[in-house]
């Protein structure tokens, strides 16, 4: 597929000794005699010298004429690579094979300082075998004819054969031998010589460099040439390439590899050696490889040069590497520690090799050249390099760009504009779209000695720089911040960043003995260490018993009247998942969102306060509070935060029955937080409620593949997935499996008891799982989920909670009177706003009876709304209500007018049903304080939790239960069920 070439390490072809037979071919060339073009490019190598044909022709013509006695000289120049090398060669081998002698020397800049070192060679290629080639020593300072001497021995030779001198890269020639080359071209119209020389375009020559013809007026012209070579073409490499493969090269390949050459014969060979060595072809796939074999040929070249480049060359040319386009003469002057070299003559010098670009603003043509100069010194060295530059840098107020690379790869400067400029420029990383560049910045600015404020606050920035790609690492590094040791108490506030940061991600059981540590510190203000201890009960409640109780140091509980902001939302919000006194989880709330208290307050305690207020059903009040904080956690880039705030607007939505809206927040919800970046707790969370939304409208498929996107994966602690199991619940009822859906709902509601939240506003699970037993009426199970649940709803008071409750049972039997209801949907339809009217104690009592009224296998709750009369007429058959005296007509339509399909009459709450359906008259005594009472403790509940229940003492639910043993006649808590005609709660 590659056609077989050599080449030496450098752009120069193999001096090839003449082929066998082809003497007479060259020398009819050189007379202008025709030959066949295949054997002359094959003999001579055309492929070595693509676009060079008009070149080789002139030194061609110039060949035939130094036969005939006719002297010239020529001067080659181009870039390195050019192939000026290569154009010499080509000249040297055809005055071999044509019987002109030839004499070829090599400058280089290690035998610059070597006197008549380019004449030496000379003279030892003119006579190698008789030892001549040593130039004549003399004693003391040259003389003033030395030159003329050994023109003369030059002239004389080519008098007796014609004589063709080659000297390449003449830039580096000593300056002896500098000065003789000048004197020889003012003498070659004195014998049949000609003088040819090859000089880089990256180091012009200066004044006294040129090498001029001055023949005598009346001596035969001697001609002149100079012969600049230009960058090969698309053309040229084209060619180059169909010279070199046996296979056509693809089009797009040929216009790619002109780019990346950049027209360099010679790295242009060095790509095509690495082709043939891999058998690959010039095809349009293989453009990965063709740019890194051009970056890696340039490397090579510059690694070569760098070989032979003095110590003083090498340490300018590391400057440069290090300060990049910000690197200038005075830089250079200050740093590179020149001795025998000024900056100006050291970058002209270096922009000779090709190395680096002329002008005031050096700089590396080739940024893995830059890599190499630097990777021949010790890392020490390399880092004590770029500390010095960088510091320069900073002096002549270099940009920060520029300053924070240089950085990276300092040692420790130990200043703090050093962490500034990082941090800044990190920023603005983050801000373009480069996200990795701007960890490496922060990284980089963690090693500096910094106070422990400014770190906490560094490794918050690097936590959320990392987030979207590595969760886990942004957790280390906020963890990282929480253990710093404290200098002053002002890290306290970065430690609450830390904390709540960490808490919305969902990572609270890592979070909590951390959170603890920090708040127990001295240091720490009394407003930092009661928002410590907000979030700390916050993280336990999401995660009960994340740590030991043995872990030290220990948390101090949460009082009952907070008076911080912090710990009064956190308080609201675990009474609200209890579904303690809704009245005063709004006044908590409240506190905790108050204007004065936001710059105190951590947003996350803010946003449980926010969802306190949505499971109370205050939507617009907590829709303003939510607004806030997303701007807040938007502006401090705290994306856990956001997250989690459009959790909670979502829930909001979903619970007003506006799913489109709950599914736009829940949107922008994945942007800020992709599911990914959830902790495995709390990642579960986002699923579950796009699965209700989707319930919600119907999209059966789309809850499908919601629900499939969560895994347990250590999630099946937290309240994410008991939401979850909640979502799968609603999902496998509605598509009829019943017995599935029964588990899903069961083992939500243990997950919920186990964290002590009861609050059907939460998690409706009781009235699902009633729903999904069945529509048995006589299913006592059901009936006992869905009495327990309304008095909980009841007892919370939350509208939308009451409803829920309420309906329910309806929808369980497929009731025909609401056809609207589904049973796969998770709340009911918004009603109409009803007029806010002042809450009576006598509407108090009539909740509580409707609350604590029993249920038998014929009752549904429907039948109940709209069978019975009026709450506050069925409640005063109780005894605390008196009765209104509205007939039995009253009884058998509903408030809206309706009739209503006669039904047996229940017994009041608290009563037990004879055989004629009276209530007994030992039932009539107790009071309603006594009723709720008996009816707790008839559910199951000890004693003291029906004091927490009900927020009265012990000793006051003991003076109830007894007087309510002796009114109704029986010995104890034992028959206390019986009594009341209702049947022992059944909990999972």
């Amino acid at each position: 597929m590659v056609r077989q070439m050599s080449y030496s390490r450098d752009e120069k072809p193999e001096r090839r000794p003449p082929a066998a037979g082809s003497a007479e071919a060259s020398a009819r060339l050189v007379e202008g005699e025709p030959v066949e073009g295949e054997l002359v490019e094959r003999e001579l190598g055309e492929w070595e010298l693509v676009e060079r044909e008009e070149e080789q022709k002139l030194l061609t013509g110039l060949l035939r004429g130094l036969r005939s006695g006719r002297s010239a000289a020529v001067e080659v120049r181009g870039a390195p690579g050019s192939g000026r090398s290569a154009l010499l060669c080509r000249a040297a081998e055809l005055a071999d094979r044509t019987g002109v002698k030839v004499a070829t020397a090599q400058a280089s800049w290690e035998e610059s300082g070597l006197r008549y070192g380019v004449v030496t060679q000379l003279l030892a290629a003119l006579a190698p075998a008789t030892g001549a080639g040593h130039a004549p020593h003399r004693s003391g300072d040259e003389s003033a004819d030395r030159a003329s001497e050994l023109c003369r021995v030059f002239l004389t030779a080519a008098r007796e054969h014609p004589l063709l001198l080659v000297v390449d890269d003449v830039q580096w020639a000593d300056p002896y031998s500098r000065r003789w080359l000048q004197a020889l071209a003012r003498r070659l119209d004195s014998a049949p010589l000609m003088l040819l020389t090859a000089r880089s375009d990256a180091l012009p020559g200066g004044p006294y460099d040129r090498i001029e013809l001055c023949p005598l007026a009346d001596a035969p012209a001697v001609t002149g040439h100079t012969l600049p070579l230009a960058p090969l073409s698309a053309a040229g490499v084209g060619a180059m390439l169909e010279g070199s493969f046996t296979e056509p090269a693809d089009p797009a390949f040929v216009r790619a590899a002109s780019r990346a050459v950049e027209g360099n014969p010679a790295v242009l060979r060095a790509v095509i050696g690495r082709f043939a060595g891999h058998g690959w072809a010039p095809a349009a796939d293989r453009l990965p490889q063709l740019t890194e074999a051009a970056a890696e040929a340039a490397r090579d070249r510059a690694v070569r040069t760098f070989s032979v480049l003095p110590e003083e060359l090498l340490g300018v040319l590391r400057v440069v590497a290090v300060a990049g386009r910000h690197c200038t003469p005075e830089m250079i002057t200050a740093l590179a520690e020149l001795r025998t070299l000024g900056a100006a003559r050291a970058l002209e010098l270096l922009s000779g090799t090709g190395l680096l670009t002329a002008g005031d603003r050096p700089s590396f043509g080739e940024p893995k050249a830059a890599e190499a100069a630097l990777a021949g010194i010790g890392a020490e060295r390399r880092e004590e390099l770029y500390a010095r530059v960088a510091e320069w840098a900073h002096r002549t107020a270099v940009p920060d760009g520029g300053l924070a690379r240089m950085l990276l790869g300092a040692r420790v400067i130990g200043h703090p504009w050093a962490v500034e400029v990082l941090r800044r420029e990190a920023a603005r990383r983050r801000a373009a779209g480069h996200p990795e560049e701007a960890v490496r910045l922060l990284r980089r600015a963690l090693r500096e000695p910094v106070r422990p404020p400014l770190r906490v606050r560094i490794l918050i920035e690097l936590s959320t720089v990392v987030l979207p790609t590595s969760p886990e690492a942004a957790d280390r590094h906020l963890r990282q911040a929480l253990l710093v040791a404290p200098a002053d108490g002002t890290v306290g506030p970065s430690w609450v960043r830390a904390a709540e940061l960490l808490v919305a991600r969902g990572d609270v059981a890592a979070a909590q003995p951390l959170i603890a540590q920090a708040a127990a510190r001295s240091e720490s203000r009394p407003a930092d260490r009661a928002a410590l201890r907000a979030l700390y009960w916050l993280a336990e409640h999401s995660q009960q018993g994340a740590t030991h109780e043995l872990d030290q140091p220990r948390m101090t509980a949460l009082s009952t009247s907070p008076t911080e902001p912090a710990e009064a939302g956190v308080v609201a919000w675990r009474g609200a998942l209890g579904g303690h006194d809704i009245t005063r989880a709004r006044a908590l709330a409240r506190t905790a969102l108050a204007p004065p208290a936001r710059d105190t307050t951590p947003l996350t305690a803010q946003l449980a306060a926010c969802h306190t207020l949505v499971l109370a059903d205050d939507f617009a009040e907590a829709r303003t509070a939510l607004d806030a904080v997303l701007v807040r956690a938007e502006e401090s880039d705290a994306r856990g935060v956001t997250g989690l705030a459009l959790l909670v607007d979502a829930m909001a939505e979903l619970r007003q029955g506006r799913p489109d809206r709950a599914a736009t927040a829940l949107d922008r919800a994945r942007e800020t937080v992709p599911q990914h970046c959830w902790h495995p707790l709390m990642a579960p969370g986002p699923a579950a409620l796009r699965a209700l939304v989707q319930l919600e409208r119907g999209d059966l498929e789309g809850a499908e593949r919601s629900v499939a996107l969560a895994r347990p994966g250590g999630a099946e602690g937290g309240l994410a997935w008991a939401h979850l199991l909640y979502a799968r619940g609603r999902l496998r009822l509605a598509r009829g499996h019943r017995g599935k859906a029964l588990a899903d709902f069961l083992e939500c509601g243990r997950l919920l008891l186990a964290r002590q939240v009861t609050n059907p506003a939460l998690l409706p699970w009781r009235s699902a799982a009633a729903q999904a037993r069945g529509p048995r009426p006589d299913d006592a199970q059901a009936i006992a989920l869905l009495a327990e649940e309304r008095r909980l709803a009841l007892a919370w008071g939350a509208p939308s909670a009451v409803t829920t409750a309420l309906h329910t049972m309806g929808a369980r039997a497929a009731d025909p009177a609401r056809p609207g209801r589904s049973p796969g949907r998770p709340w009911p339809e918004p009603a109409a706003p009803a007029p806010r009217t002042p809450v009576t104690w006598q509407y108090r009592q009539a909740l509580l009876a409707l609350g604590t009224t029993p249920l038998n296998g014929s009752d549904t709750i429907d039948a109940l709304l709209l069978g019975d009369a009026p709450a506050t007429e069925r409640t005063g058959r109780t005894g605390p209500i008196r009765q209104t005296g509205q007939g039995e007509q009253g009884e058998r339509t509903g408030q809206g007018g309706r009739s209503a399909p006669a039904r047996p009459r229940r017994a009041a709450a608290g009563t037990s049903p004879t055989s004629d359906g009276t209530p007994p008259p030992a039932s009539l005594g107790l009071t309603g304080a006594e009723l709720r009472v008996a009816a707790l403790a008839a559910g199951g509940l000890a004693n003291r939790a029906i004091a927490a229940e009900l927020s009265v003492t012990l000793r006051t639910v003991e003076l109830h239960l007894t007087k309510a043993y002796r009114k109704l006649g029986i010995a104890g808590r034992a028959e206390l069920a019986a009594a009341l005609g209702r049947a022992p709660r059944e909990t999972p």
